[in-house]
């Protein structure tokens, strides 16, 4: 029997994360100041998934501003007070945890937080090919020539994505 976990990260856990990250998102690297910071700034949103006692996994989450998604490698400095929704900026697993339903169960974590600070709407920018995916939570692409812009420090299609909670 699979035991599955998604608990908050501590501080102590960001090289964890970054090795992860090294793993997963060969195309995508961030500093290590980043997933710092998230954590710093954000706690709740910023989880680790455990797969039978392993950490397998993570997540980066935090309030945002709808329209205006973070850079990938980029420094937010703080959450804005005008943060009007929830932002998953990452949802990251290692190849052993794909196909066990931790990246569903992630995700219905991250929702249930987004609800229970109140925010009315979520949002994050697809990469991978992972719509189908987001979809299946409710998650629409948003097409702007506005949000086409700011997604072009991320390869390929990267496609923002919100949906209404």
């Amino acid at each position: 029997m699979t035991s599955m976990q998604w608990r908050e990260m501590t501080a102590d856990e960001v090289a964890l994360v970054e090795a992860m990250a090294d793993v997963i998102h060969e195309d995508h690297p961030e500093d290590p100041a980043v997933f710092a910071e998230r954590q710093r700034l954000h706690p709740g949103g910023c989880l680790i998934l455990e797969l039978n006692g392993e950490p397998s996994g993570y997540a980066l989450t935090h309030p945002w501003i709808y329209g205006a998604p973070p850079a990938l490698d980029v420094m937010l400095e703080a959450i804005p007070a005008n943060a009007d929704c929830y932002h998953i900026h990452d949802v990251a697993l290692l190849s052993t945890a794909r196909g066990t339903g931790a990246a569903s169960a992630g995700v219905q974590a991250i929702i249930d937080h987004a609800r229970a600070l109140g925010f009315q709407r979520m949002t994050l920018v697809a990469v991978n090919d992972t719509v189908p995916f987001w979809s299946r939570f409710g998650f629409t692409i948003d097409e702007s020539p506005a949000l086409a812009a700011k997604l072009a420090t991320y390869a390929g299609h990267a496609r923002h994505m919100s949906m209404a909670l």
